[in-house]
């Protein structure tokens, strides 16, 4: 079992691949996925634990009208770990801007899943991006209250420091059935070929120590306290079936920032975009045309 994801072999078979590149950014080695040659900019970023492939099939779709951008996130899939301070909130988004920079892309609209959208949002309240629109798909922009902060995110900070528990995690978690259950409790259906990526990801010891990094310092209060000062137009696309982030969590956001628009998508969980990525496109092109991103 390696300790980290390796292009050659576990990438061999990477959905889009042809759109792969790798580059130096904040001292780390991205993957990145680009694709499209169209003038407006789409950002897309995905949630703890995922990685590119979480946009397979959005990918080709939006690049038919956009150029589209679709990293690895830090320590996730096939970019590198840096140090732990490096994975706070702040900490992502600012690197997540250098990446950005290097590539000289600047987006025009920014899209995020569940963990994705909230590092969206704080770079766009630090003022290191200026896209037009925002879309939050199944956002987690706010602390969850079953699950204080203070008492999660010390045992995730432990349990990332030791390698030998990410070993065992990753081989508990690649088995089938814990494959099964760690779908099925997101509330959502995946195919075939979604389900086994999702495999290779969660059976690999540094993708699950990096995802452990990740929320073991993640820290959403101060984004909750900032929220009201967004001023970038928020789109909350939820899925009702949603049993990672409850649903009604998005009341609270919209409480937060009045003028987010909310939509609904009915029987779909939290991986809504994998399930029924046509509507998600859709969504995403009207967004971008009611805030003139053409």
């Amino acid at each position: 079992m390696r300790d980290k994801l390796d292009w050659e072999t576990d990438g061999r078979n990477w959905p889009n691949r042809a759109a792969s590149r790798f580059v130096d950014a904040a001292g780390l080695r991205w993957h990145v996925q680009v694709m499209g040659d169209h003038h407006p900019i789409l950002l897309l970023v995905h949630g703890t634990g995922a990685s590119t492939h979480s946009w397979r099939a959005l990918l080709p779709l939006l690049a038919e009208r956009f150029t589209v951008i679709a990293p690895d996130l830090p320590g996730h899939g096939f970019t590198a770990t840096p140090a732990a301070a490096s994975m706070t909130l702040p900490g992502m988004a600012r690197g997540l801007a250098a990446l950005l920079r290097t590539l000289g892309m600047a987006p025009n609209l920014v899209i995020g899943h569940s963990a994705g959208a909230a590092i969206l949002a704080r770079m766009c309240l630090d003022g290191l991006i200026a896209p037009r629109a925002l879309v939050s798909v199944n956002g987690a922009l706010l602390p969850l209250p079953e699950m204080p902060a203070e008492l999660f995110a010390p045992v995730a900070r432990i349990l990332a420091s030791f390698p030998m528990v990410s070993r065992i995690a990753a081989r508990q978690a690649g088995s089938p059935k814990a494959l099964d259950r760690l779908i099925r409790g997101t509330g959502s259906t995946l195919d075939v070929e979604g389900t086994a990526l999702y495999g290779r990801l969660v059976g690999n010891p540094g993708h699950v120590a990096g995802a452990l990094s990740m929320m073991g310092n993640w820290r959403l209060r101060p984004l909750a306290q900032d929220l009201p000062k967004l001023t970038v137009p928020l789109t909350l696309v939820v899925g009702e079936a949603d049993r990672t982030i409850a649903p009604g969590e998005t009341l609270r956001v919209q409480r937060l920032v009045p003028s987010a628009r909310i939509i609904r998508l009915p029987g779909l969980g939290h991986l809504a975009h994998e399930e029924q990525p046509a509507r998600v496109v859709e969504i995403i092109e009207d967004v971008a045309a009611t805030a003139g991103v053409t």
